[in-house]
């Protein structure tokens, strides 16, 4: 277990926002974990659990502890003649176990090739791309119950998993630490190519394969997504909304050529990203933050801006999609006060 006092949290965050925590404690096991969380330090300050740091905006220095994955591993389970369960720690970085199981020929994850991030948080962000969502391939969630130290470990159907949603950001919030995921995985892999620009991209390959598709989803990632270490970005800054039939048709009359998916139940997502462009962001600066010029639903750190700039960019957007479309944006992001 390796501890630090005043540590900076700048490699801890994709945004690229240069604060600090009173203390930083990596744990390497379930069992450093299960002690730590009897000692007097957690006790007595309040704690923030981090994996990559991909999905966080620190608003100022955090006045606590920040706690962070170490455990790492890949091992397959068990499988049969359709399918392969593949275990991974809760700090093994997700896009390299998405290269793992499509290096073998497995299906499931290559659809969400190149999003940062661990482990550790796929299952409570259900993080999603392409027409496909994390959810699809989890089977197993272990976790440790911060309540008692306990190892308790959920089924898929126990998640309760949603759009970018699971019951660990509802009832269950602070209440878990995910130290490990089970994935179920194709042996005969089922293609999901027909999503939005993915479509159009596949076209280069003369028969689609999970390695081509991967391929093929980060061709596009390159092309729209500015490269964190250069510009700092937490990625999609805003879920796209999910709206009533009543508010899709009014919307749709306005605007003919909105984009749109259907949801389900009777329900329409519009792509935020559209929105935020139809307002005059996209490619637009404030001070040291600016809109992505390639994807409108990334907020970029050019370069020394604090979290303040950031979350006074967020409002001005809001505002602007609140008052043309009637629809409040909601930050995918997890906004984090000292």
């Amino acid at each position: 277990m390796k501890t630090s006092e005043n540590q900076s949290l700048l490699e801890y965050n994709t945004f690229g926002v240069d604060v600090t925590a009173n203390y930083f404690v990596e744990y390497e096991s379930v069992e450093e974990l299960q002690r730590l969380l009897a000692t007097d330090l957690l006790r007595d300050n309040k704690y923030f659990h981090i994996g990559g740091g991909s999905n966080l905006l620190f608003i100022g220095n955090y006045e606590g502890v920040i706690l962070h994955s170490a455990i790492r591993g890949i091992r397959e389970l068990d499988r049969t003649d359709t399918w392969v369960r593949v275990r991974a720690g809760a700090a093994e970085v997700w896009d390299d176990l998405v290269a793992w199981t499509v290096g073998k020929g497995y299906g499931g994850m290559e659809n969400l090739s190149g999003i940062p991030g661990e482990v550790g948080a796929t299952p409570v962000q259900n993080i999603g791309a392409y027409g496909c969502e994390v959810k699809d391939v989890i089977d197993e969630v272990e976790c440790v119950r911060i309540q008692d130290g306990a190892l308790v470990r959920f089924s898929n159907a126990d998640c309760q998993f949603g759009y970018r949603d699971s019951i660990f950001k509802r009832e269950w919030r602070g209440q878990y630490i995910v130290v490990a995921v089970t994935y179920k995985l194709q042996l005969q892999p089922e293609l999901h190519v027909n999503y939005g620009s993915l479509a159009e991209e596949i076209k280069r390959f003369d028969v689609p394969t999970v390695a081509s598709v991967r391929e093929a989803v980060l061709a596009i990632r390159r092309r729209k997504l500015p490269e964190p270490k250069v510009l700092g970005n937490a990625g999609s800054f805003y879920l796209n909304p999910v709206v009533s039939a009543a508010k899709f048709k009014e919307l749709q009359s306005l605007y003919p050529q909105m984009p749109y998916y259907e949801a389900g139940n009777g329900k329409y997502k519009i792509p935020a990203g559209w929105m935020i462009e139809q307002c005059g962001w996209k490619g637009k600066s404030v001070g040291p933050v600016a809109v992505h010029g390639h994807q409108a639903l990334v907020l970029i750190n050019k370069g020394g801006a604090n979290g303040l700039d950031i979350i006074n960019l967020s409002d001005s957007i809001r505002q602007s999609v609140r008052d043309r479309f009637g629809i409040d944006l909601t930050p995918e992001v997890n906004i984090i006060f000292g």
